[in-house]
């Protein structure tokens, strides 16, 4: 992360994109048996499967492998979005550039979708599993609501899924892509997260790294409306930084398929009230 100056970026809302370590869980929980990686993987996922219904296997057993941040200014507007370690994608040099950058711009509020049970977690174990220093994150002897990680510091992170369920009091089914679409934005494209440690087997980093993208993006127009729920913007003003966001996008479609992909899906928000939107309405209903 180099660009822009550190007090251009208010906001650093980002998403991680992670696969399961085989190696870890086949010396951890399946010694002696001789699993190679891949085996243990999978092993995992079907012991996943008998206990709790579910196969993915927790973050403590994951690595990054493409991290997208989108640089936010004071203003809201979306003035950058980057892959960390592109095109290497490796684990080790993209948790030092997401620890470093965030310290580099000056500590920007992070913006995550339910990054709290996930991304964050993940991005911390890391820095344990690479050896990061990251003292300002790590600020565990100061006053509590001023630690960084609490859970209700808001100006260190920004969880939009917490504010949603007023921070867990309710359960958001649907996530980032029932978000995304309720402001007829393109949520979930052609890859899903469970695609990912496939498309990683294959080689296919740059392509995850594509999706993650788009998970930005969602998350972006999600964090706006949230601004607007807030009171921190208006109607208007969301429209004006939804369009500009869209002109950054169209203007490195070429660079990336993902973003293409995107705006062939791209929907725009109707206010219903706006000037004959409610008389429209009923005259429909």
């Amino acid at each position: 992360m180099t660009s822009p100056s550190s007090n251009e970026v208010k906001y650093l809302l980002f998403d991680v994109e992670s696969v399961s370590d085989g190696a870890a869980i086949a010396k951890t929980r399946y010694p002696n048996r001789d699993l190679t990686p891949s085996q243990a993987i999978e092993r995992f996922r079907q012991d996943l499967l008998i206990e709790s219904g579910r196969d993915f296997i927790p973050y403590t057993y994951h690595t990054p492998i493409a991290v997208v941040a989108a640089k936010i200014g004071e203003d809201y507007g979306l003035n950058e979005i980057v892959s960390l370690d592109e095109p290497n994608f490796r684990p080790e040099v993209i948790t030092k550039f997401f620890w470093t950058g965030w310290e580099r711009y000056a500590k920007p509020t992070l913006v995550t979708f339910n990054g709290r049970s996930f991304d964050l977690p993940l991005m911390e174990l890391s820095a344990f599993r690479y050896g990061v220093s990251v003292p300002a994150w790590f600020n565990i002897y100061d006053k509590s609501f001023e630690q960084y990680r609490n859970r209700y510091n808001v100006h260190s992170h920004l969880d939009l899924h917490e504010i949603l369920t007023n921070f867990g009091s309710s359960w958001f089914r649907g996530g980032l892509n029932l978000a995304a679409s309720l402001l007829n934005k393109p949520g979930k494209l052609d890859v899903q997260g469970s695609m990912v440690q496939d498309l990683y087997s294959a080689g296919k980093l740059a392509e995850i790294s594509e999706y993650c993208r788009c998970d930005v993006l969602d998350t972006y127009f999600v964090f706006l409306r949230v601004l607007l729920m807030m009171g921190k913007i208006t109607v208007d003003i969301e429209r004006q930084l939804t369009d500009r966001a869209k002109q950054l996008i169209e203007s490195q479609s070429s660079q990336h398929p993902a973003y293409r992909l995107y705006l062939e899906r791209w929907g725009d928000w109707v206010n219903p009230f706006a000037k004959g939107a409610v008389t429209a309405k009923a005259e429909n209903s």
